[in-house]
């Protein structure tokens, strides 16, 4: 049974910095995509980030140059190191494989 466990949300003034984790278990990490996925109140999941099994990487207009997606396919995670964060970057931020696993989200709150 497919695991998907997000950890490093947490409260974070702008112009902060946070590291998210997403450890799998119960999938052959290597061969699928991942990707990062976050909800705001009263709006739609958004995808954040996205990372390839060979590595290759595409992000929203909106995170371009502050958030890096990266992957480590001896640990099975996915990571997400997220700078300059705003205020409009508060929501929950969920883990998901293109095996359609999802993790229970981590929240991320930028408030000064």
């Amino acid at each position: 049974q497919a695991q998907l466990v997000e950890s490093g949300g947490g409260l974070v003034q702008p112009g902060g910095s946070l590291r998210l984790s997403c450890a799998a278990s119960g999938i052959i990490f290597r061969l699928y995509a991942m990707g990062w996925y976050r909800q705001a109140p009263g709006k739609q999941r958004e995808l954040v980030a996205i990372i390839t099994s060979g590595g290759s990487t595409n992000y929203a207009d909106s995170v371009k140059g502050r958030f890096t997606i990266s992957r480590d396919n001896a640990k099975n995670t996915v990571y997400l190191q997220m700078n300059s964060l705003r205020p409009e970057d508060t929501a929950v931020y969920y883990c998901y494989s293109n095996r359609n696993d999802w993790g229970q989200g981590t929240q991320v709150t930028v408030s000064s």
